[in-house]
Order: C-alpha cells, then structure tokens, then sequence
C-alpha cells in the first residue's frame, strides 16, 4: 500500500515510517497537517495516518477537511487523549478508526490492513447492492437513486452499506454501533441519529418516498425491490 503518515513527533513518525516500510509499503510523510492535506490531496494514497494534534492545522481539521472535498481515503487517527468523547469527535469528523498512544506497531499495521481491505468480488455484480431505487457500488464507492448520483461522506456509506446488506431486516442501534463503527460499547451519544438525518437528507433529496424506514422503539430498515 502507499500510505501517507502525518506526525509531528519525530520519533513516532520514524519509527512508523520505518515499520511500514520493512513491511512492504510505499510510505510518505509529513510533519505539518497543512502539508499533510497538501499531500493528502494529490491522491494515490491507500490509507493516511493522522496524529490529532499537528502544528498548521489540527488532525481533525485535516480530515474534515479531506471529506469536504469527497475524498473516501481510510484515515486511522492517532491520538495521546483516550477519552471517548474525543474518540467519538474523531469518527463524526470522518476518520476511519482510532488509536491511542503509546501503541503497539504491530496494532497499527492490522487497523491499516482492516481498513484498505476492499470485499473481493464473487461474480460479475457482486460488488452492487440493490434496494429498490438505490444502487450501491462497493467496488466505486459510489450510490445512485434512480441514476442520480448521490455523495456520502465515508460514514455514511458504510452506514447505507450495512442496511442494504439487511434489506427488509430491522438494524438495531447497537448492531449499527458495533457493525459501522466498531464500537462495543454505547458512547451514549446521538452518532446514530446524527448520520442517518444527514444520510436521510441526501438520499431523499428530489424523491417523495423516504428511503430509510424507522421502526419505533426497535430500529431503522431500508427496504428491497
């Protein structure tokens, strides 16, 4: 993979520059996040490493401003604050996962792996998903309604992703919690319902019918053909 590592700390960048490249990586860096977007920016990077705090502009300015711009790279963030709240900022403002340092290298290298693997396709559309007007293309990262085109932020397409996995299936919160966010625990916040609003407002958007059903007191469910 090329992977694109921006860290302040000289120490932590060496030391994961150099673990990556004995492990078979192209690796860049960068110790400054307005350089770090530069680079990030030029594209061609298979997942970024981002430490939270960065002299220019912080880590979570970075990928904001990353997913503004519609660019779905997998970000693992880095961070010396192993608060859940700071966690829970981290994934709303779009990275991909979260770890805490000091960490293990050999930790950081299975989350980077996680998050670059892509579904291998089983057959010629196996890497559509198909739920009513919608098409989900796993393979483009792209979603369409009735052949408009519809942009999600990476959070949001994971999230559709996993309903249309389930059509017809009622997904708990918990299953959405522990399915798109890897959390096996409740942060007691609204993480859920803040990206199925903002994922409801972009699917919706032009049609009458609302793509996403909620069933009360249980869930949401998208539906199929």
């Amino acid at each position: 993979m090329r992977i694109l590592i921006v860290e302040d700390d000289s120490d932590t960048r060496a030391f994961v520059a150099q673990g990556l490249g004995q492990a078979g990586h192209q690796v860049a860096v960068s110790e400054d996040g307005r350089d770090g977007l530069f680079q990030a920016t030029g594209g061609g990077f298979d997942a970024i490493v981002v430490d939270r705090m960065l002299p220019g502009l912080d880590g979570l300015a970075l990928v904001k401003a990353l997913r503004a711009a519609g660019d779905v790279t997998p970000v693992l963030m880095l961070t010396a604050v192993g608060g859940i709240a700071d966690r829970v900022e981290g994934l709303e403002g779009g990275a991909d996962d979260y770890l805490v340092k000091p960490f293990a290298f050999s930790e950081l290298a299975a989350r980077l792996n996680a998050l670059a693997r892509r579904p291998a396709p089983r057959g010629d559309d196996t890497h559509l998903l198909r739920a009513g007007d919608i098409v989900l293309d796993l393979h483009r990262r792209t979603v369409e309604r009735e052949g408009r085109r519809v942009t999600l932020q990476p959070r949001e397409f994971a999230l559709l992703a996993e309903l249309m996995r389930n059509p017809r299936r009622v997904m708990t919160r918990t299953m959405l919690l522990e399915r798109v966010w890897d959390f096996d625990f409740d942060p007691k916040t609204n993480i859920v319902e803040t990206h199925l609003s903002r994922l409801r407002s972009k699917l919706n958007a032009g049609f009458d019918a609302d793509a996403i059903e909620t069933v009360r007191g249980a869930g949401y469910m998208i539906r199929g053909e």
